[in-house]
């Protein structure tokens, strides 16, 4: 293949292109270029994590396409009204024009295609359907996994680009929660029957992250007292990181969210300490906190206002002027925006650089895209932080940023949720997905009462780091002052520089001195009142199988291993402590042998 693939490209597309990639492809993006033009498929699905430039890899193709004549037209049909105008502007900087304003008829001859979005296909297939069959049309279906959104929209979409010349499909997360199949993807059947989405080219968040495509993420979570009243009139205290039920964890995260409390306060505090670190580094970094709703997201507009002194950008997604405040906020060196769900998914904010996850969807789709919106890398060296409340579900997904998730298109269809294993994750996403003031039955009304926040640990490329730190101490600041420009070895190696350091503190302290648990998180594992039990059971299941070995009693062996690791009898040991004594016995087993 020669250059002419990206002959239109002009030395600075896409405008603000990470080190050493302005004047050319990346090494993925030409890697799934040749790829797609040596085997001139009909239907093509790149999965590449967000921030990686699937943009630029597309109008790369589609100006390959319509310089060689294979299309005449290009339809891309992107999620939002403000994603459908991001690809119209930039497509335009590669001399691609496409009019984001389609609605019916003639399409103007000055324009080679339009931008549409799932929602207006879902209304006019036909439409469409016609269009396609005029001319040799390319289809960009930009994140793919929205025509699943609904059966509607997925049947509007096989309707209208069923005749299509192409298809390119493009994602960054391709998994979905519920078994509706996406149009125009294959689905692969395992050895375990189950079929699963089948990508032509996948580049990961690892991969982007080696290449210095992507920043390197920094998770820094907050633990904190919580006390809410339920509808019953009881009230409840518990301390976020704790193992609690799933609907104790729920009023728990939604009384932390509360803005009359001073979890948040003390949160977006730290944020924006952390901002000003980063921004030493890099001058114009922005931050996003993303809200629940709108009453809080302007709620905590007027927090940071108190906390820096500047109003930040509110962006609400049923106002007009939202794609232009997004579009003003990236242009200029602002510190904070504040917004409700619509900067999660493929808005483009390279400078955004610190996040505040304040909201209670727990899908990992969400969670993946939302963090996707800081990962964009400018410059090399950059880093993304973003800061998290102790949830047990959050903080797995935040361990698993590499884990690459494909579109399981058969579930078991078991009653039960110990039966069914995506029972849970099927609820999360119907959770995420249902109206913001529509309440369910086990999502019970409550009034939060009182909350504080705690630095819990930092999360690091699947390791944990940090002890517990009160809000404005020595010790934050530790983890808040962390350089902005690091190269990812960096990042570890001076997160376990601060860790050592923070323990040595502590030693000196007298032990009555201590208010918080003086533990390195790596011993202080986040887990659910269910998960604890199943530790509980685990360590019995090893202790009875060593009872079979050494023919000692169950009492003796859980007495000696209290005597060696510590802590109080099983039923009353933390998650830290059971996950010790199953190694040592484990250890104790593997002797014997």
């Amino acid at each position: 293949m020669t250059t002419t693939a990206s002959h239109h490209l002009s030395p600075a597309f896409p405008g603000r292109a990470p080190w050493g990639t302005a004047n050319k492809l990346r090494a993925w993006q030409q890697g799934a270029l040749e790829k797609y033009i040596q085997d001139q498929p009909r239907d093509f699905l790149a999965v590449a994590t967000p921030g990686a430039g699937k943009t630029t890899f597309a109008l790369t193709l589609a100006s390959w396409l319509l310089h060689h004549h294979v299309v005449q037209q290009i339809t891309v049909v992107a999620p939002t009204e403000h994603l459908k105008k991001q690809w119209a502007e930039a497509a335009a900087r590669i001399g691609i024009k496409l009019d984001p304003d389609y609605s019916a008829g003639p399409l103007s001859k000055e324009y080679h295609g339009v931008a549409v979005t799932y929602a207006g296909v879902g209304v006019r297939p036909m439409l469409h359907r016609n269009r396609c069959e005029q001319r040799k049309t390319l289809v960009i279906l930009d994140e793919i996994h929205h025509a699943g959104d609904s059966k509607s929209w997925g049947e509007a979409c096989q309707e209208a680009f069923d005749p299509a010349t192409r298809r390119l499909a493009l994602t960054g997360t391709p998994f979905r929660s519920d078994t509706n199949p996406i149009p125009f993807v294959a689905y692969e059947e395992g050895n375990d029957g189950i079929r699963r989405s089948s990508a032509d080219y996948t580049y990961g968040y690892g991969n982007a992250l080696a290449d210095g495509v992507v920043r390197p993420v920094i998770f820094l979570s907050y633990s904190g007292n919580m006390r809410w009243r339920t509808k019953a009139g009881d009230e409840i205290a518990a301390r976020l990181g704790e193992p609690m039920t799933k609907d104790a964890i729920g009023q728990a995260w939604r009384t932390a969210l509360a803005p009359t409390g001073e979890w948040i306060p003390n949160v977006l505090a730290a944020a924006d300490t952390r901002l000003t670190e980063v921004r030493k580094g890099i001058p114009d970094a922005g931050g996003l906190v993303i809200a629940s709703d709108q009453d809080t997201a302007r709620e905590y507009a007027k927090i940071l206002k108190k906390i820096t002194g500047d109003r930040p950008t509110v962006v609400l997604s049923d106002e007009k002027a939202a794609s232009k405040k997004i579009d003003q906020f990236s242009a200029d060196d602002s510190r904070w925006m504040v917004a409700v769900r619509m900067v999660s998914e493929g808005v483009d904010v390279p400078r955004l650089a610190v996040g505040v996850y304040a909201t209670t969807i727990s899908t990992p789709l969400f969670f993946a895209q939302a963090v996707g919106r800081f990962v964009r890398s400018r410059r090399r060296g950059e880093t993304a932080s973003v800061f998290v409340p102790t949830i047990p579900m959050l903080l797995e997904f935040a361990n698993e940023m590499e884990v690459e998730r494909d579109h399981v298109l058969d579930k078991p269809k078991k009653g039960s949720d110990e039966e069914n294993p995506f029972a849970e994750e099927d609820k999360l996403l119907a959770d995420a997905e249902k109206l913001e003031d529509e309440e369910t039955e086990d999502q019970l009304p409550f009034e939060a009462l009182e909350s504080d926040a705690v630095f819990d640990r930092v999360l690091y490329d699947g390791a944990e780091f940090g002890m517990q730190a009160h809000p404005g101490s020595e010790e934050e600041q530790d983890y808040l002052g962390i350089p902005g420009l690091l190269e990812p070895d960096q990042v570890q190696l001076l997160l376990q520089k601060r860790q050592t350091r923070q323990i040595a503190h502590s030693r000196q302290k007298p032990a009555a001195d201590a208010d918080l648990l003086e533990k390195p998180a790596e011993a202080r594992p986040v887990v659910t009142h269910k998960q604890l039990l199943e530790l509980r059971k685990s360590l019995n299941t090893m202790v009875g199988a060593y009872v079979h070995q050494t023919g000692k009693p169950h009492g003796v062996i859980h007495t000696e291993l209290r005597r060696v690791c510590g802590g109080p009898p099983s039923a009353e040991a933390t998650a830290g402590q059971l996950q010790e004594r199953i190694k040592k016995v484990q250890e104790w087993a593997t002797r014997m042998r």
